[in-house]
């Protein structure tokens, strides 16, 4: 199988972690977009790093020339009562949840057009279908990333496949709260 070429987004910790370490291990070339330096990440794993934040940085120039696959994974777990919920809240969530996903898009667009058979997955969870209490937060961000991977999968097949998936509670760092 020739190695394909991946971005992961939020590869340093938790699922994105896993992935990295999945993909590099059948020797695919990885680029993990993190906030922080990793030295797991390209000392063991050989992953290339883009030290930026999605929401804020401009990581563009420094994404391959081709991708096969993009996998946004940032998230956040912000469990409140609804009546403790601030609107500030609700822009964090939908920030890093969202917005961060439409920047890494764009930004890898182009890259992605140039892969072969390359495709998108996204994460959402199970709180927006589900409904569960102190969830309202994260489903309504994440309820965005599934409007938004369905319009894309639309607009953007059959050149790029565009999936999202929404697990439950998974053991990471990020659920360890």
């Amino acid at each position: 199988m020739a190695e394909k070429n991946f971005l992961i987004i939020g590869g340093s910790s938790g699922i994105g972690l896993s992935l990295t370490e999945l993909l590099a291990s059948d020797g695919n070339n990885v680029t993990v977009v993190a906030r922080n330096q990793s030295e797991v990440i390209s000392k063991m794993l050989g992953a290339k790093q883009i030290i930026a934040d999605v929401t804020t940085d401009n990581f563009s120039e420094q994404i391959p020339e081709a991708l096969d696959g993009l996998v946004y994974c940032p998230g956040s777990i912000n469990l409140k009562p609804f009546h403790r919920l601030t609107e500030g809240d609700f822009l964090a969530d939908f920030n890093i949840n969202l917005i961060g996903a439409v920047k890494a898009i764009q930004a890898a667009l182009p890259s992605l057009k140039k892969g072969k058979n390359p495709s998108i997955v996204l994460f959402s969870t199970v709180a927006v279908a589900q409904g569960m209490p102190f969830h309202a937060s994260i489903a309504a961000s994440k309820g965005a990333i599934e409007g938004l991977a369905k319009s894309l999968a639309a607009e953007l097949a059959p050149v790029i496949r565009v999936n999202v998936i929404a697990p439950s509670l998974t053991n990471t760092p990020l659920a360890s709260r």
